[in-house]
């Protein structure tokens, strides 16, 4: 026996070969846990990472602040549509001013343009008047002169002849027209009077007709052209005098000879009898 028999040796003993091939499966084992896991390891790193956010849990204050934003955005667009519609009633009522205006010039006009033409007429026959009553006026001077020369009997026969009227004396219808306006000299003027004690022109003429069953229109305008148109160089009594023109008379009164006529005048004078001098008729109509 070797004098180093009894040390134990310092190699290491041999391993079996169960021993290593157990060795061997464990750390296969192992490796192939390692690839797993790596494989794994890569999979999950080429995925994408998904970010949970949690929303803000919606408040009683939120909800408030929306719902007030909502009612904001609700009520200006109820005040854009307002003033929409009244921006378009704006122009709608300029639009129907402007024609309003244009109308109301155009009436304007008109009116101004009637109103011209009446005051021609109107000066056109005052001229006309105050050439008769000139006229008039110069036959009575002269009568009066005569009459002063011949006595008064034969002046009033001068003034009716200078006249150009009839001094004949009334008879039978005209007569009894004569008799009743005669007899309401002193009542009242009022327009559209028809008596018995207040008259207005037409009506007292209309009403002295009707004594003799003549029924005549009831206005003066009718009245001017109610019957035969006659000179103012032949009147008889009982004829209708107008003034104006025929069919457009403004007043109306009735020849009761000897150059005079009985008419409703106006307030101041109610119903009076006048010489022709005093306002010279336009014209005159016979109905009897």
């Amino acid at each position: 026996m070797s004098h180093t028999a009894h040390i134990r040796s310092h190699r290491k003993p041999r391993r079996s070969a169960s021993t290593i091939a157990m060795r061997a499966g464990v750390a296969g084992g192992v490796l192939s846990t390692l690839a797993v896991a790596g494989a794994s390891g890569s999979a999950n790193a080429a995925e994408p990472v998904t970010q949970t956010l949690e929303l803000p849990t919606l408040t009683a204050d939120l909800a408030a602040q929306i719902a007030q934003s909502a009612d904001a955005t609700q009520q200006a667009a109820a005040n854009y549509e307002l003033q929409a519609e009244r921006d378009a009633a704006a122009a709608q009522a300029a639009k129907e001013a402007k024609a309003d205006l244009a109308e109301a010039k155009k009436k304007a006009a008109e009116e101004k343009r009637k109103a011209e033409e009446a005051a021609r007429k109107a000066a056109a026959e005052r001229a006309s008047r105050d050439a008769q009553r000139a006229a008039l006026s110069a036959s009575v001077e002269i009568s009066s002169e005569s009459g002063s020369n011949s006595g008064s009997g034969s002046a009033s026969a001068s003034v009716g002849a200078s006249a150009g009227v009839s001094t004949s004396t009334a008879s039978g219808s005209a007569a009894a027209v004569v008799a009743f306006v005669r007899a309401q000299v002193g009542d009242a003027y009022v327009s559209g009077g028809t008596g018995p004690n207040s008259w207005d022109c037409s009506g007292l003429v209309q009403a002295a007709f009707r004594q003799v069953n003549i029924d005549l229109p009831r206005v003066s305008q009718a009245q001017s052209t109610a019957g035969t148109q006659v000179s103012l160089s032949n009147l008889q009594p009982g004829d209708i005098l107008y003034w104006g023109g025929a069919g457009s008379a403004y007043h109306v009164g009735v020849y009761v000879g000897d150059g005079m006529f009985v008419g409703a005048q106006n307030p101041s004078t109610g119903v009076a009898l006048k010489s022709l001098s005093y306002d010279p008729p336009s014209g005159a109509v016979r109905v009897l």
